[in-house]
């Protein structure tokens, strides 16, 4: 039987998808679940992907056999910039069905794969294609990643545009309060998203990331 695939992307490079990816899948792994976690490019490194290596400390495991064949980092580029352009600098292109037999070995080994994106939803792998119609093809469901600082709630519903353009189930959206706001627009923020959120037909909670820590409760009700 295979594995469930949730994707994790956020509204934008630097909105904190590696840390909730590692989060949620402590969460999920305290919950009694058998996740691992999945980067679907990194550039910016070598050896082992850095994002990975950050799932497994804040998952607090080591390295796992998946990790060292590959598998949970498909592709590793040098060049810290989009994976069109990375690739294209190393004379190399993104295959997607390499990236999706990848996603298919984890799912046969695990209950569940935490599938991390790169910057935003419309960050295009390759030439012709944006990460968010990868994930359409797919059909994997949605997190996404958000914050309450200014300009979040513009990026945010043109995320939630994007996927319901494309038919992408969004499962809950992360509510990422890792900087200081104004505590009068971080909750009316909050709930202009939920808003909109219910408005666009998702029927998916708005999880709490407050002081490093997931609202346990709202992780147990996420659909996978």
């Amino acid at each position: 039987m295979k594995g469930t695939v949730l994707v994790i992307s956020g509204i934008d490079t630097g909105i904190g998808k590696t840390f909730v990816t590692g989060m949620l899948a402590r969460a999920l792994l305290q919950q009694g679940k058998n996740v691992i976690t999945q980067k679907i490019v990194q550039t910016g490194c070598e050896g082992v992907a850095e994002d990975i290596l950050e799932h497994r400390r804040l998952m607090g495991i080591g390295l796992q056999e998946a990790d060292h064949e590959g598998l949970t980092c498909p592709y590793l580029f040098r060049y810290p910039a989009s994976p069109h352009l990375s690739a294209r600098l190393e004379g190399a292109e993104v295959d997607l069905m390499h990236i999706r037999r990848a996603t298919l070995f984890l799912q046969k080994r695990y209950e569940l794969v935490l599938l991390e994106g790169v910057g935003g939803l419309l960050v295009p792998l390759g030439p012709d294609l944006l990460f968010a119609d990868y994930v359409r093809g797919t059909g994997y469901g949605l997190v996404l990643v958000t914050s309450p600082r200014l300009g979040s709630i513009n990026q945010t519903l043109l995320s939630l545009e994007a996927c319901v353009k494309r038919g992408i189930s969004v499962r809950a959206v992360v509510y990422n309060s890792f900087q200081d706001v104004d505590k009068l627009i971080a909750d009316d923020t909050r709930e202009v998203i939920r808003h909109y959120l219910n408005k666009s037909g998702y029927s998916a909670p708005v999880i709490d990331l407050c002081d490093g820590k997931l609202d346990a409760d709202a992780v147990s009700r996420l659909s996978l």
